[in-house]
């Protein structure tokens, strides 16, 4: 399977302590099976912190994923929705907890995107104004993608760099 990571420069060696905490799925490798989406990464990316779109092709071993704790989440659901909400909470304590990702003790997390479009909703979960099961429900009106994150060096092994990719 070929994946892609969008950003501001090649990404052929992944650095794991480089990825940024409170993500979708908690600090980890970020790729795509769409291409058009790495893409938009790597706009955004390069518009926030300068250089130039650079998607990144990558080919992922499933074989090798195998005995790896992996965690796959077919569409947005309630479990779903808590789980990214914890993991991008400064607030959550309980990093151990199979409701996120914040001590990778999942490998490798595979799921929709619940990208800056739904802070809207996010944001009235947090205010209690809506419910978890009403965030999750009003995330299937949007468009989502799909992403693949790696959280460990034994994840990692799992990719192999197959260089950039042409306009």
């Amino acid at each position: 399977m070929i994946l892609y990571h969008g950003s501001n420069m090649p990404v052929a060696e992944i650095r794991l302590e480089r990825c940024r905490p409170y993500k979708d799925f908690g600090a980890g490798f970020y790729t795509t099976p769409y291409p058009d989406q790495a893409r938009h990464m790597a706009a955004r990316t390069a518009r926030l912190y300068g250089g130039e779109d650079v998607v990144s092709v990558f080919g992922f071993d499933q074989d090798k994923a195998t005995g790896l704790n992996v965690r796959i989440f077919d569409k947005p659901s309630t479990e779903w929705a808590h789980f990214i909400m914890n993991n991008r909470s400064r607030a959550f304590s309980d990093s151990e907890s199979p409701d996120c990702n914040l001590a990778a003790q999942y490998d490798i997390v595979i799921g929709p995107v619940a990208d800056d479009n739904m802070a809207l909703l996010f944001r009235q979960y947090t205010e209690g104004l809506i419910t978890l099961e009403m965030l999750a429900n009003g995330m299937e009106f949007y468009h989502l993608s799909s992403q693949y994150s790696f959280h460990t060096e034994r994840a990692i092994l799992t990719l192999e760099y197959k260089g950039v990719m042409d306009e």
